[in-house]
């Protein structure tokens, strides 16, 4: 197959499509969606297309608001723009997003892609319990020029309500009374975060519709809130959805909409054992992945089924690419897509599935957006589960909490006794059968078959250096095993791909990477710091991963966190050869 690039740059379409012998298996799905009038049906808000559970018909249908914010968003961005120049002319100079998932993902991928306009705040979002993180993004400007903005769609995520309680009580003694005027809030109907927004007279208080889900909420107040104090034209956002949402409306055939058309493509390759979704990006647009991401791993993995979103990997030979692979390449027009490009044509010429979807400009986001949340319902029909729920989601969260509850009546965070000291790193397994860390992480990884991928699921500081290392790991691991392997941050990744962890296929092998260092941060009014919150949640996911049966293995690191990554790609290196 040959591609001609050049058309990429010159012509502006919805699309590129280059799918080789998936062509018929696409073409059925498309026939399937037609024969069933899918898009009709998600347009009709017909829970019965996911479910034949009158309980989940129900609640799904509770569920697809999504489809009506492009529209009705707009009434919004005035008063939205009018909070932006309310907090400019308070002299703040940045805001914190403390949000998880649904809540924060979107808002940083616009951050990522837009910048920040001048004069206007720059939004960073701090969706972590690490200390040393939470540290880190304290000191980056003056806590008296910062607003907060609290996004929490349930309002009792645990990692918001901690974080505003600290920042609250590090305001306090800089600006007194008036900490209640730093802090924003974004939330659902009648939850305990808006009635704490109400009862402490918080400067601004935003409620959501409620039939939303959070990682449907790209285009709800949980984005362009954030988007809005960054400078981004939320009116322009919105019309790019539109105009999408036009092009997917029910009058358009399936097989001309471009989003039940991506729908196919996801669904219709995954069935065929191509179920690794690996995202290439323009340069600008590499945040995308992100929050793509998370809409598609909570989305479609569970009933042991699902589709593996592979974000961030960095450029590799053509033999490390397994026949597990799709691959959907968004480009910008005018990037620097030379290398990319370059890429992605290599990959369709081999025969890997490639679909190309183009950008003008960063405002058509909004349009991605909507087409990617469209596509994702499509794909979940074909491939029989309710995209709208995320029913694992829930054991890592209550196991962390246990964790906790136990922790402050007796001091002490249970945990397992690691079977293996070797520097500054400690290995936990269920079966001590190696007696250094290289032959540990040989075994363990050696036993992957071709179709399986590795998680590297990291409870350290998300910053440049730690994911740098992380990521020659990755490529490392990658080029050794010819398996697609993910980078993930805790906790922030257990609200994105933690349900697909679960509750996907049994096809991961997880290696999780903790840290036990010195700084630590208390939370006024609780009995536990953010190093125990931290460890608790990470306990939480090593416990649920292996009540799921799933194959995993834990190495903490003592001491420094660089000292500790390089000394685990060091044994690496030596278990892969």
């Amino acid at each position: 197959m040959r591609v001609n690039r050049e058309e990429w740059e010159r012509a502006a379409g919805e699309h590129w499509i280059y799918l080789g012998r998936y062509q018929e298996a696409v073409n059925e799905a498309l026939a399937q969606l037609e024969a069933r009038g899918a898009s009709r049906a998600i347009w009709a808000r017909e829970g019965a297309l996911w479910s034949e559970d009158l309980q989940q018909i129900s609640e799904i249908e509770q569920r697809l608001g999504w489809l009506d914010l492009p529209d009705d968003m707009r009434i919004e961005t005035p008063r939205l723009e009018a909070l932006a120049l309310e907090l400019q002319a308070a002299k703040f100079r940045r805001a914190l997003l403390l949000g998880m998932g649904g809540s924060s993902l979107a808002p940083e991928v616009l951050r990522e892609v837009f910048g920040v306009a001048p004069g206007m705040l720059d939004v960073t979002v701090l969706d972590a319990t690490d200390p040393e993180q939470i540290a880190r993004v304290e000191e980056q400007d003056d806590l008296a020029a910062t607003a907060f903005i609290a996004a929490s769609k349930s309002g009792t995520t645990a990692e918001t309500r901690t974080l505003m309680e600290y920042f609250a009580g590090q305001l306090e003694p800089i600006v007194g009374e008036d900490w209640r005027r730093h802090f924003i809030v974004i939330t659902d109907p009648g939850t305990p975060l808006a009635a704490l927004a109400e009862e402490e007279g918080l400067r601004a208080l935003y409620i959501n519709p409620p039939d939303v889900g959070g990682r449907y909420s790209a285009l709800s107040l949980f984005g362009l809130v954030p988007a809005a104090l960054n400078g981004i034209d939320g009116h322009r956002l919105l019309q790019s959805a539109r105009e999408m949402a036009r092009r997917c409306r029910s009058a358009v055939p399936d097989s001309q909409n471009p989003a039940a058309v991506l729908g196919a493509i996801l669904g219709a390759c995954a069935l065929q054992g191509r179920d690794k979704l690996t995202l290439l990006t323009s340069p600008s647009l590499a945040s995308l992945g992100w929050w793509v991401e998370q809409l598609i791993a909570e989305s479609t993995g569970k009933d042991g089924k699902g589709i593996l979103p592979v974000e961030g990997e960095p450029p590799m030979a053509l033999e490390c690419y397994g026949e597990d692979r799709l691959f959907v390449y968004a480009r910008r027009r005018g990037d620097a897509n030379e290398a990319v490009d370059d890429l992605a044509a290599r990959l369709a010429e081999a025969g890997h599935p490639l679909v190309v979807l183009p950008l003008e400009e960063p405002y058509a986001l909004g349009g991605e957006i909507f087409r990617w949340e469209f596509a994702t319902a499509v794909a979940g029909y074909l491939l029989g589960i309710n995209p709208f729920d995320q029913p694992n989601v829930d054991a890592a969260k209550e196991l962390a909490l246990q964790a906790l509850a136990r922790y402050e009546e007796t001091g002490q965070l249970d945990g397992d006794q690691p079977v293996l000291q070797d520097g500054p790193l400690a290995v936990y397994d269920d079966a001590p059968k190696a007696e250094s860390v290289a032959a540990y992480l040989g075994r363990f990884l050696k036993g992957g078959r071709p179709g399986d991928y590795v998680a590297l699921m990291a409870y350290v500081d998300r910053n440049d250096a730690n994911g740098a290392a992380l990521q020659r790991i990755r490529q490392m691991i990658a080029e050794a095993l010819g398996l697609a392997v993910t980078v993930g941050f805790g906790p922030r990744f257990l609200h994105s791909t933690g349900q697909i962890h679960k509750g996907g296929p049994n096809s991961g092998l997880f290696l999780q990477i903790t840290h036990t260092g010195t700084l630590d941060l208390e939370i006024p009014g609780r009995g536990y710091s953010f190093g125990v919150l931290k460890s608790s949640q990470a306990a939480g996911d090593w416990a649920a991963l292996r009540d799921r049966d799933r194959r995993a293995l834990r190495v903490d690191i003592k001491g420094p966190v660089s000292r500790g990554l390089g000394a685990l790609e060091q044994a690496l290196r030596q278990a892969l050869g």
